[in-house]
């Protein structure tokens, strides 16, 4: 699919001019200006092109809870939010433990065919908190381990799953929370987990990343791993820099006070934040209703950290693009998330001067579950191009 992208402000991590972009057979073959080809031609005009986003941490659910959302409306929503490529939890029903599992995920995403999917594997086979083996016969292309939504309680076999991880090549991702502690204390939960989490990996020399930080104490803990040269990487997620402890929505991790929120984004100023993530966790309106945490925001991603991050003067577009796009990519191992010769032609127009309200009814998610319902954001997804193809294509586009 060859696509020209012209008159156009092109931002990367390191990039920001106006020109041109030329995508040939799904990869970018010319940027510059002044560019003619004859292909199909977009006119950027007024807008930005970045890297398409990639999200180290989503829910779609599929299979066995696709009530509250499946590969096709998942895959519709993230490219909505601007995303190409998406790293799926294990926690669907049944749990996602084995090949053939991760198999039928896989199929039926290239099936759909709008963004690319990795889908880990559960930590403890059934996330039940006990064995392990079945990791012995996990093979590629699964690059991540999780038992994200909720913690691995028993030291002696987070343990024994790193080792297993360091010696296959897997990254351990981190939800951490003790079940038993949460009860009481859901800062404590997290501050307890991230720590023997970070000490295990020192101890087996497993790559761990740890999701969904939100306390100072927390970030402090992977901060002072990193400053020591371990192979720990974190991400932050949207709602926990933009809303506080005073907005009362549930999530897990719950939002923490205004301290936790000024300390993740000075530590996103410091570089010591790998990756935002979404942790889109879709849910219908009866499990929202009885208790379920989580919010749906892929589709709100981009809106929120341009707004919370960029137009409030704490980081630049071309950082953000590095903690969306970039590092991400990098860290899944996909040819992703810069503007150059040589890279997927999966690219997001936005109008960042653009400002606009939520409308939770809208979204193509079947989780309508969000705190941002009524909010204005600055950040428009004018149109997600994965591979030189145009994947989502907004009315805003059309009639601007």
């Amino acid at each position: 699919m060859n696509l020209l992208i012209k008159n156009v402000r092109i931002v990367d991590s390191q990039k920001d001019f106006i020109g041109d972009v030329y995508v040939k057979q799904g990869v970018i073959d010319e940027i510059g200006q002044g560019i003619e080809k004859d292909s199909n031609i977009i006119d950027g005009k007024g807008l930005v092109l970045m890297p398409s986003f990639v999200d180290m941490h989503s829910h779609f659910r599929d299979p066995g809870l696709t009530h509250k959302e499946d590969i096709k409306s998942g895959s519709l929503a993230a490219v909505c939010g601007g995303y190409t490529a998406v790293n799926l939890m294990a926690n669907t029903k049944p749990v996602c433990s084995d090949m053939d599992m991760v198999n039928y995920v896989l199929k039926k995403a290239e099936d759909i065919a709008l963004v690319d999917v990795h889908q880990c594997v559960s930590v403890t086979k059934g996330m039940k908190g006990e064995d392990v083996n079945h990791l012995k016969y996990i093979e590629k292309p699964v690059k991540f381990i999780s038992e994200d939504g909720k913690g691995i309680l028993k030291d002696e076999v987070m343990l024994m799953a790193m080792s297993i991880a360091r010696d296959k090549g897997f990254t351990v991702i981190s939800h951490a929370e003790h079940e038993e502690y949460v009860k009481w204390d859901s800062r404590l939960s997290e501050n307890y987990m991230t720590m023997r989490d970070i000490e295990t990996a020192k101890k087996t020399g497993c790559s761990l990343h740890i999701a969904h930080v939100s306390t100072r104490e927390a970030m402090m803990m992977v901060k002072n791993a990193k400053k020591e040269g371990f192979n720990i990487t974190c991400e932050v997620t949207p709602h926990h820099i933009a809303l506080s402890s005073n907005t009362m929505y549930k999530v897990n991790p719950p939002l923490r006070l205004m301290d936790d929120i000024n300390f993740l984004i000075d530590s996103i100023k410091e570089g010591y934040v790998d990756a935002i993530a979404t942790d889109h966790a879709p849910h219908s309106f009866e499990d929202k209703l009885n208790g379920a945490p989580g919010i749906s925001g892929i589709e709100t991603a981009f809106s929120v950290c341009y707004t919370t991050l960029v137009r409030n003067g704490h980081i630049t577009l071309n950082t953000l693009s590095k903690l969306m796009s970039e590092k991400p990519s990098k860290m899944m191992g996909l040819n992703k998330g810069k503007i150059e010769k040589g890279y997927d032609g999966d690219l997001v127009l936005v109008d960042i001067d653009k400002k606009f309200k939520v409308d939770a009814v809208k979204f193509k998610s079947k989780g309508k579950n969000t705190p941002f319902d009524g909010m204005e954001f600055y950040g428009v997804i004018a149109m997600t191009i994965k591979g030189g193809k145009v994947v989502f294509r907004s009315d805003y586009y059309d009639n601007r």
